[in-house]
């Protein structure tokens, strides 16, 4: 090998060595503990939240601030899930509408608007810690306004019913009382349901109604926004409430309804 050919097979050695070297490494938030988002994920937000104050050793001084870091490494995990699944039907061609998605814009945008009033206008006003389980609360409704769209896996076909012959008479098996809704009709809600929606209700309004009457118009205009704009359904209309009551109830104590996950 000549002279010219040994140094520049040596120079573009060192340059290969300094290009890996200087390449960008993608290292793992180190506020995820070296668990993946997978385990986190398996874990509800208030489970991830204690390992990672025990894990972190927080001092009771710095709850809130562990709180704040705990939090936004959940929903980073909850949004990429979230991301995840919308790529998945936009590629499959299942998931919603254009429509659809700018209803959700608009629903999600006059949530954020709600949800800003209220921390400010609750008595007490929300704490570092209550905004931080707040943000992360909030993104449940986008990933439920995707789940919605995910193909649900058919479950197997019922065994038929035997007939049951008891002493030679043959006993037909036994038929559902009630027929099945038809389509395109609202089935009648049951007891728990219609319990559940008044009871947030009832709720909702005992804490609007302490508020000062400018307050409380202003939040009740914009929970309207919320509700009385977009198209929603029932579980989602009843999630909305208990979302705006965790929002309004006072950070201390146990709240009516903790994030749902």
């Amino acid at each position: 090998m000549s002279a010219a050919v040994r140094i520049v097979f040596l120079l573009s050695t060192a340059a290969g060595i300094t290009s890996a070297q200087t390449a960008p490494q993608h290292k793992q938030d180190p506020d995820r503990l070296g668990v993946t988002c997978a385990g986190i994920l398996k874990m509800t937000s208030t489970e991830w939240i204690a390992y990672f104050g025990e894990k972190v050793q927080t001092a009771a001084a710095d709850k809130a601030a562990s709180v704040a870091r705990a939090t936004a490494v959940y929903g980073k995990c909850y949004d990429a899930r979230t991301d995840l699944l919308a790529a998945s039907l936009a590629k499959s061609g299942k998931g919603p509408s254009k429509a659809a998605r700018a209803d959700f814009a608009g629903f999600e945008t006059a949530l954020k608007n709600f949800s800003a009033k209220a921390l400010a206008d609750a008595q007490p006003a929300a704490d570092e810690e209550k905004r931080a389980v707040a943000a992360l609360y909030e993104k449940q409704f986008r990933y439920d306004f995707y789940h919605r769209y995910e193909p649900r896996i058919p479950a197997p076909p019922a065994a038929p019913a035997k007939s049951v012959t008891t002493l030679g008479t043959v006993t037909p098996p036994k038929i559902s009382e009630a027929p099945p809704s038809a389509p395109g009709t609202s089935s009648r809600k049951t007891p728990i349901e219609t319990d559940e929606m008044s009871k947030a209700k009832n709720r909702f309004g005992e804490l609007i109604g302490v508020l000062p009457d400018e307050k409380l118009h202003e939040l009740h205009a914009a929970f309207g926004a919320i509700l009385g704009l977009h198209e929603v359904d029932d579980a989602t209309t009843l999630a909305v409430y208990r979302y705006a009551i965790f929002l309004l109830e006072p950070s201390s104590g146990q709240g009516t309804y903790p994030p749902a996950f």
